[in-house]
């Protein structure tokens, strides 16, 4: 955006004769002004999409003007503060940088505190789509691994799931600080609207930044992936605080310091290329990342919740219609029949199969949902237990 620039009239008195014309002509310029700016907002409003990006695609870098320092305080953090919460947090966060021949990725992730820990390894939970350039191209790649000290060391990937974008990697403790420096879980239930959250990363590749604000929305139905490529369906934790490529993995903690879900995406303008934070970013709960993370750690991967039908994409709803139910699963069991629509799950309203796989997939598998089914003009509730299917890619 180009501009103008005013400089001062020269001394002068004005002509009081021509003051009433000069100003007719600069309300008129300040009118035209007004009416631009405002069709130019209203496209822009227009411009503004739902679609949900990865933050990861590429290394970012950011131009950083290098400003006077302040040196850093010597005094200790005021407990239960910011700051306080930051400086216990922040060794447990990690970069990564992928390299595969001539493609590079980069993301964040983060030292997870797990009863499966092996003695001789540190486990790093991140997102899968910042280490699949690395895992389809295993020959050829290296994943580095860059702590709050400026220490590096290499990982490899213990597990992926595909379907909640989630990996898991290992290091070597020996090459670690230690004690280990470890972040811990929190329940879903402690995680409400309006709560204070940080978001810590590396966006842009500026290591250890972080970025305070609220959780904004909950039970967000979110896709994220690229047409013809691997989708995750994600039943995410809407927040503003700011995230921007290179956050993904790092982790959304609570006012405690404990992680409340894995960063994974942002929304942005429907046009162009991935932009900057626009205020929507959205993290994979814990309940979520801690089950799929320790049967990972445990086996070396994971399951997805399914109950065994196929369902039309194409259906505009309000509901998710099912066009084939899989012989003997749960769904079968349940009494579902192809032609059936499912309006709810556990009384949260389906708007399309998008949402219903999602409301599915919130859930672990063994869990006993209630479905609220539409057969013609009737309506009835069945109860589906979640069946497993291995998540490998």
């Amino acid at each position: 955006m180009s501009h103008s620039r005013v400089s001062d009239p020269p001394d002068r008195h004005p002509d009081t004769t021509q003051r009433p014309r000069s100003l007719g002509r600069w309300w008129i310029l300040g009118l035209a002004v007004v009416v631009v700016v405002g069709v130019l907002g209203g496209l822009f409003g227009l411009l503004l999409g739902r679609q949900a990006e990865r933050m990861a695609d590429r290394p970012g870098s950011a131009n950083v003007i290098n400003l006077p320092q302040q040196t850093p305080g010597t005094a200790p953090a005021e407990p239960g503060s910011i700051a306080a919460l930051v400086e216990q947090a922040l060794p447990a966060v990690v970069s990564l940088r992928i390299q595969a021949g001539s493609q590079s990725a980069s993301g964040s992730g983060f030292l997870v505190d797990s009863e499966d820990v092996i003695d001789s390894q540190g486990f790093i939970v991140t997102n899968n789509h910042v280490v699949e350039l690395a895992a389809v191209n295993s020959e050829t790649s290296r994943i580095d691994v860059v702590f709050a000290d400026g220490r590096r060391t290499q990982a490899q990937i213990v597990g992926r799931n595909v379907s909640y974008d989630l990996a898991v990697l290992s290091v070597d403790v020996g090459e670690l600080p230690s004690p280990l420096p470890l972040l811990s879980w929190a329940g879903d239930e402690a995680v409400r609207v309006g709560d204070s959250v940080v978001a810590i990363g590396a966006p842009l590749g500026l290591a250890g930044t972080v970025t305070q604000g609220i959780v904004s929305a909950l039970n967000r139905p979110v896709t994220t992936g690229q047409p013809g490529g691997s989708a995750s369906y994600i039943d995410a934790i809407q927040t503003d605080a700011p995230i921007n490529p290179g956050n993904s993995g790092g982790p959304l903690l609570d006012g405690n310091g404990r992680v409340i879900g894995v960063n994974s995406a942002v929304a942005t303008l429907a046009i162009g290329s991935s932009s900057g934070s626009i205020g929507l970013g959205f993290a994979i709960p814990a309940s979520a990342a801690q089950r799929i993370s320790a049967e990972i750690i445990e086996t070396g991967e994971s399951t997805t919740p399914i109950i065994g039908v196929s369902l039309d994409p194409f259906f505009p709803g309000p509901g998710a219609l099912v066009e084939a139910v899989t012989p003997g699963s749960a769904a079968q069991r349940a009494g579902l029949q192809p032609g059936d629509v499912i309006t709810a799950v556990d009384g949260r309203s389906v708007a399309d199969s998008r949402t219903l796989i999602i409301a599915i997939r919130a859930n672990a598998p063994g869990d006993t949902i209630v479905l609220t089914v539409r057969r013609g003009l009737d309506q009835f509730t069945t109860e589906v237990t979640l069946e497993a299917r291995s998540d490998v890619p």
